[in-house]
């Protein structure tokens, strides 16, 4: 899939529409309150979009919940779209491996991050005990919401950091040049890999579009967008609330909380 997607970039990139990095993206180095499902003032509440992301969790969904020192947050996630990540999270969080965790890197209106037993953006590993690569998928977006695996600017870096990302708007720049991008799915790309052609309408989608416009979010980590993007494998569907407060806490110059925002505990459930 990848080979599908990587080699058009630079076409994208010269029709001057990738989105720059405002902030440096999450790595392991270094809404108000829900109310009832479906989740209101994110991705997940928007029925009328034709979004994996969107509307509440459907039977037999994965469901975690991070209940930390300051709420509750409840995660869906994905396994088919990302299985290595979900495998991943999921284990860690049965195991105990996030009880006690804290949330060490806070930059509002971007994300918030944990995972890290060490609490110092340097450490926590895999549960195969070594790191691994992103994983592509086309229907998974950098919604405001969005549940994240963390990395390095290494290769296979994924460990056990995540991040959730709450930023809440778009720049002016980047809604101008999505507005465009609605107005060009028919807009040929060039070909792939293997001579197809490839349109605006495969990579950047109306509804992709539309959510990023109304609910924001961080699309220059996608891997649409980036090809050392990052792979997102859930998406928050309660306590938002509880992630918009956590992001607004006193953080130093590095984004670390004055005081700990502690995960105190994880439960792995099915809908």
């Amino acid at each position: 899939m990848l080979k599908k997607v990587f080699p058009v970039l630079g076409l994208i990139c010269l029709m001057g529409i990738l989105v720059s990095c405002q902030v440096g993206p999450p790595d392991s180095e270094t809404i108000q309150d829900a109310g009832p499902e479906p989740i209101h003032g994110t991705v997940a509440g928007a029925s009328d979009l034709n979004l994996m992301q969107a509307g509440p969790p459907q039977a037999g969904d994965t469901l975690v919940i991070l209940h930390t020192n300051m709420g509750d947050i409840t995660l869906r996630l994905f396994p088919d779209e990302a299985p290595m990540a979900y495998e991943n999270f999921v284990t860690h969080a049965r195991d105990g491996y996030y009880d006690g965790v804290i949330f060490h890197r806070i930059i509002e209106n971007f994300m918030i991050q944990g995972g890290d037993p060490e609490g110092t953006g340097a450490g926590g590993e895999s549960i195969w005990g070594h790191g691994f690569g992103p994983e592509f998928s086309r229907d998974l977006r950098h919604f405001r919401g969005a549940l994240a695996m963390a990395q390095s600017a290494m290769p296979n870096s994924i460990g056990s950091q995540f991040y959730i990302v709450q930023n809440s708007g778009l720049d002016p720049q980047t809604i101008a040049e999505f507005d465009f991008l609605r107005d060009h799915q028919d807009e040929s790309l060039g070909l792939d890999h293997d001579g197809e052609a490839i349109y605006v309408r495969d990579l950047f989608p109306i509804d992709k579009l539309e959510a990023y416009i109304r609910y924001g979010g961080t699309p220059h980590l996608d891997l649409v967008m980036n090809e050392a993007g990052h792979t997102v494998f859930g998406q928050v569907v309660a306590g938002m609330g509880v992630v918009d407060a956590i992001a607004a806490v006193d953080v130093d110059g590095a984004g670390r909380p004055a005081n700990d925002v502690i995960i105190e505990s994880v439960t792995v459930t099915t809908h």
